[in-house]
């Protein structure tokens, strides 16, 4: 098996000020800036995902990769290791993920990924004869925002587990940080994300595998899809 490469990209000791001045743009500008780590021939297809955790001092980067990161010189450094992840299965692991949860179908003649949260939010309006959230007066029957990230969110999870190799408890999954992103003024490049954190259970060890080195849904060159792993008992 070709190896690939788990990197941590921080901020170098001393240099933090000029580190996080260099990072204060958004998804878009972060995928720009990792292409730097990873030089190659031009038209090269970008083959790395990468995550971007916490903020101000705490700012790093998370990457696997097919090539392993160029050495360089500045306000960053990177630590790299080869990733050959050691999973079977019924192992269990405590998971984190940054997600694009879509659904694909067509309208209008054409295919388009669609926010599943809208998804929902769409079909409980068009049971109810309504075009607008804020049409919708509260009965009791009117889900809190939160609670409609919770289940669409999980449920787009839960299917997309079934084909990459593994399952979890939907009662102990957490949904948050649900946000969404415009990258250009045109509006061209919009996207929503979505944080989940849990336990999950290998149900296919090649497919989890596939999963950790590829990554889980749409948007990953905007920092999505990166299944970060911690082993359990």
């Amino acid at each position: 098996m070709t190896p690939m490469y788990f990197s941590l990209i921080t901020p170098a000791k001393g240099r933090i000020y000029e580190a996080l001045q260099q990072r204060l743009d958004g998804p878009y500008a972060d995928h720009q800036w990792l292409w730097r780590w990873f030089p190659a021939p031009a038209g090269t297809a970008r083959d790395f995902i990468f995550r971007r955790h916490g903020a101000g001092e705490l700012l790093r980067f998370y990457a696997v990769s097919k090539r392993p990161p160029a050495e360089m010189t500045g306000a960053w450094q990177v630590q790299t290791r080869e990733y050959a992840p050691a999973v079977q299965t019924g192992d269990f692991f405590s998971f984190e993920l940054r997600a694009n949860p879509t659904v694909r179908h067509g309208r209008d003649g054409k295919s388009k990924r669609h926010d599943v949260v809208m998804e929902a939010k769409k079909k409980l309006l068009a049971e109810r004869g309504l075009s607008r959230w804020a049409d919708w007066v509260d009965d009791g029957s009117k889900p809190e925002l939160s609670e409609l990230v919770q289940q669409s969110c999980g449920n787009w999870l839960a299917r997309r587990g079934e084909s990459l190799g593994f399952d979890f408890d939907p009662d102990s999954l957490i949904v948050a940080a649900h946000e969404q992103h415009q990258e250009r003024a045109d509006r061209s490049m919009q996207f929503t994300t979505v944080d989940f954190n849990g336990v999950l259970r290998v149900t296919d060890a090649e497919a989890f595998r596939h999963a950790l080195l590829r990554g889980v849904g749409s948007a990953k060159g905007m920092g999505c899809g990166l299944l970060m792993i911690r082993r359990l008992g």
